[in-house]
This record gives C-alpha cells, sequence and structure tokens, in this order.
C-alpha cells in the first residue's frame, strides 16, 4: 500500500473516530482501513492506536505522527498546486555514531543529495548522544533503546553485540569459555577513559535469559571502533564489536564470535528527530529517503549473520 495513501487513512480513522467510520467516509473496506494502520505500525515499529471493543485513542507516538502526516498531506497539496514549491532546498544536519556513519550513512546521504542538487547537509559522526537542539541537528541515527519522551522515534532494525578475537590470538590464548574467563584475557576497550569498564553479557543457558556483568580492566582503552577491531585483526586482543562492524571479517573468518551463549540483547537503531515543522520539507524527504535504505541495510546484516549460523539462541 502507498505510504501517503496510508497516511490519510490513518488520519480519517483520528477524524471520524473509529475504524468502521473512517471505512465508510473513504468509500474503502474495513479490510483495507486496518491494513493501512498496520502498514505505518509496521514501518514505525512502534503502536499508533490503542483499541478494543468499544473504544479507540491515539498512543503517545500515534498523536506525533497524526502532527506529522497532517503536514505532510498539506504540504504535498500545496505542491501540486504549486510545483515550483515543491522544490527542496536548504540545509540539514545529521548526526550519526562514527563507524556506522562512515559505513551505512553517508551512503545514504550521497544518493539524496545527488537527487537534489540545491540541499546541503553537514554530517556530524560522533560517538556520543548529540543534543539536537543544542548542536543545531535535525536528525541523528543513535544504537540505543529508544530515546527520551518529546522525540520522534522510527525504528529501522537492530543490531547485535558481540565480543570477537582473531584466531591467532584464540590459537595463542585459547577461548573463554565463561564471561567471567575473560579477567584472564586481553581485552581491548573501545570506549574513551582508562580504569574499568562493565561489560554485559545475558545468559541463556539456564533457560532463562538472566543478565551477568563482568568487570574487567582492559589491556588497552581505545576511543575508535574501527581502531579496536584493527587490534583484534592482528591477534592483539578480545574486542566487543556490533554486527555490522564486523560481519564481513566473521564471514570471512577474520574473526570468531566468542561466547554465544552468552550475548546480550540486541540494541535497537533508530531515526530520531523532534516533531517535523510544516517548512522542513527537506528533513521530510530525508527522514522517506533514508528510512527504507537503513532497512534494508540492517536487514541484510541480519540475514548474514544468521546465515554465519551465529544466532541468538
Amino acid at each position: 500500500m502507498d505510504r501517503l495513501d496510508a497516511m490519510a487513512i490513518f488520519l480519517a480513522v483520528v477524524d471520524q473516530g473509529s475504524l468502521a467510520a473512517a471505512a465508510r467516509a473513504l468509500g474503502r473496506s474495513p479490510a483495507t482501513v486496518t491494513r493501512a494502520i498496520a502498514t505505518l505500525e509496521g514501518r514505525l515499529g512502534e503502536r499508533l492506536l490503542h483499541r478494543n471493543a468499544r473504544t479507540l485513542r491515539l498512543t503517545a507516538g500515534g498523536e506525533r505522527h497524526a502532527a506529522i502526516y497532517r503536514s505532510v498531506l498539506a504540504e504535498l497539496d500545496q505542491a501540486e498546486r504549486n510545483p515550483e514549491a515543491g522544490r527542496l532546498e536548504g540545509m540539514i544536519g545529521i548526526t550519526a555514531p562514527e563507524l556506522f556513519g562512515r559505513l551505512k550513512v553517508m551512503p545514504v546521504l550521497e544518493r539524496f543529495l545527488a537527487g537534489h542538487p540545491t540541499v546541503r547537509a553537514r554530517l556530524l559522526l560522533l560517538n556520543r548522544v548529540v543534543n539536537l537542539i543544542d548542536e543545531g541537528v535535525d536528525v541523528a541515527v543513535r544504537l540505543a533503546p529508544l530515546p527520551e519522551s518529546g522525540i520522534v522515534a522510527v525504528r529501522l532494525g537492530e543490531v547485535r553485540k558481540l565480543t570477537c578475537a582473531a584466531p591467532s590470538y584464540l590459537e595463542r590464548c585459547g577461548a573463554p569459555e565463561q564471561p567471567a574467563a575473560l579477567a584472564r584475557h586481553v581485552c581491548i576497550g573501545a570506549e574513551e577513559g582508562g580504569g574499568r569498564e562493565l561489560w554485559r553479557f545475558t545468559d541463556r543457558l539456564a533457560g532463562r535469559a538472566r543478565t551477568v556483568p563482568v568487570a574487567l580492566e582492559p589491556r588497552i582503552v581505545l576511543n575508535s571502533a574501527g581502531v579496536a577491531i584493527d587490534t583484534a585483526l592482528r591477534g592483539s586482543g578480545i574486542c566487543r564489536v556490533l554486527s555490522y562492524q564486523v560481519v564481513d571479517h566473521l564471514a570471512a573468518g577474520r574473526l570468531v564470535a566468542l561466547l554465544p551463549g552468552f550475548e546480550p540483547e540486541p540494541t535497537p537503531v533508530h531515526l530520531v528527530f523532534h516533531p517535523v515543522p510544516r517548512r522542513n520539507a527537506v528533513l521530510r524527504a530525508f527522514i522517506d529517503h533514508a528510512t527504507p535504505l537503513l532497512r534494508a541495510e540492517l536487514a541484510a546484516i541480519s540475514s548474514r549473520m544468521a546465515a554465519l549460523g551465529a544466532s541468538l539462541e
């Protein structure tokens, strides 16, 4: 189903107060209306409506997206009546973690700019949470649980947190069989600062998930995931990384995933932004452009990981 059509149907449900009333007002079948809502919720990764046999009300996310969809459809209507008004022009500020931004976001941004020659972009690659308002950023890619309320989050997928080492290191030092055994290994920290780090694992071997924290004192502490991976590839230690960063190395046998029975829960990936003002057509267009492309990238990585046999089970 066309996304714009689904948006219009959703707004009709909001305005009419029920799925059945919206179907009658639009001259569509109830099944079509239900499918439109499911399509939007599937794209966003969240519920838009609370509904039961008697009542229907918007979720907090539904309220945010209803406002966004009204703005999108109103601007589209204006652009169709005045084609020159639909030309994108202006600046967009984007932020993402350094390695994800370099590997995944930059190619998406380049495609977007190629299609909109009068749009300019500022991309900040930072391994920290950026305050969008304070730092003048329009949209962020965040690899973390859902952000604070008051901000719109579009779920793109998830990545897995892996503990990896090169075959040469494992031949020399052996492989840890339990998370606690990491204390006897050379571990590579990937965050700024020194001292001890806490690596969290999930024990699924007992039949139920249980968090297992392991306090470590890394031999090497780095502020770059890319450098940490390079160091591990040379056989210098064990690193903690995300699946998108090492799937190629795992497939080629250059790295080995350790402690598969203790892998933590996947980390969700979102595009986050404040509710889009009607005037910010550039931001809306970028979100519409980037969302399906980044979702496809993350889905492909998940499929490759599954094909490698590195399942969560």
